[in-house]
């Protein structure tokens, strides 16, 4: 699992180079270079110096321990189980801007909740592009579940209140939301993300059981400002990882994580269904580096 996030560190903490100011300062660029933030980098190889005095390090790899400890540290309280409500139907909003790989993960969460043997429904709320819809029509049909949808230019908002509607009727377990993505003009996009929570707390009597982002892992900083403003517009609940494959830098996670605190929910690992996974810290941090 994830093997190969941070590659270009791993490479630099390998065998028995002495631990030394050059080392340190190496990995400090390396970690910048992954897409750590400057500040995180810099706690990060403050923290590593301390501990190496204190510990006695005598190796990278001994240093390559440490800071997989550190980060094991950030990440383990971030790592939470999806939500599923027993009072149903569970609804998700799936937030992110379009190409992170936000219908892939819908049709996967879906997936999961089939093979558990339970009722998904998939929402195409994003009724500004037709692809959206069609991509999704595509997926609902080979996972087997329903798909609520109307014309293109529809008001996202009255899908979601018919949606919600139908899944009350239907025994519905599952509703997954997909929306809008499109960054052109940010602020109506994120009244309009806002409009859907809201109608969708009405037709529940609760808020939705998760407002999910999904980030595409090799977007490298612009993940981050992706975060703060959906965080700002709905409050998001959690983080989806997307294209965790072996090819991205990864460094985005722990920013993310340190930056906003937000729990990371499951990571998606390839193109097929069942290329989803729970988040496991201990997991993330053993394979980052190799």
């Amino acid at each position: 699992m994830l093997r190969g996030l941070l590659r270009k560190v791993g490479d630099l903490l390998t065998g028995k180079r002495a631990v030394d100011d050059d080392l340190l300062d190496e990995l400090e660029e390396a970690l910048i270079s992954a897409d750590v933030s400057f500040d995180l980098a810099l706690s990060l190889v403050d923290g590593l110096r301390k501990a190496a005095r204190e510990e006695k390090a005598k190796t990278a790899d001994d240093v390559k321990a440490l800071l997989q400890r550190q980060i094991r540290r950030i990440l383990q309280p971030l790592a939470k189980p999806l939500v599923i409500n027993d009072d149903k139907p569970t609804v998700y909003i799936m937030l992110g801007v379009n190409g992170v790989g936000k219908t892939t993960t819908i049709a996967k969460l879906a997936h999961r909740f089939k093979a558990k043997k339970m009722k998904p429904m998939m929402v195409a709320a994003d009724t500004f592009r037709a692809a959206a819809t069609e991509q999704l029509e595509i997926w609902s049909q080979r996972v087997g579940c329903d798909l609520v949808k109307q014309k293109q230019g529809a008001d996202p908002g009255a899908v979601v209140f018919d949606a919600l509607d139908a899944a009350k009727a239907r025994g519905t377990d599952v509703v997954i939301i997909d929306t809008a993505g499109r960054l052109h003009n940010k602020k109506h996009l994120m009244d309009e993300l806002s409009k859907i929570v809201r109608i969708a707390e009405r037709q529940l009597g609760r808020a939705p059981d998760e407002k999910l982002l999904v980030i595409d892992a090799t977007t490298g900083q612009n993940g981050l400002a992706q975060a703060k403003e959906f965080h700002e517009a709905v409050g998001l609940t959690g983080l989806v990882l997307a294209k965790l494959d072996g090819t991205a830098k990864g460094g985005i996670v722990l920013t993310i994580a340190h930056q906003l605190g937000l729990p990371i929910k499951a990571v998606g690992l390839g193109e097929k269904m069942d290329m989803l996974e729970d988040f496991s810290a201990d997991e993330f941090v053993a394979g980052m580096f190799e």
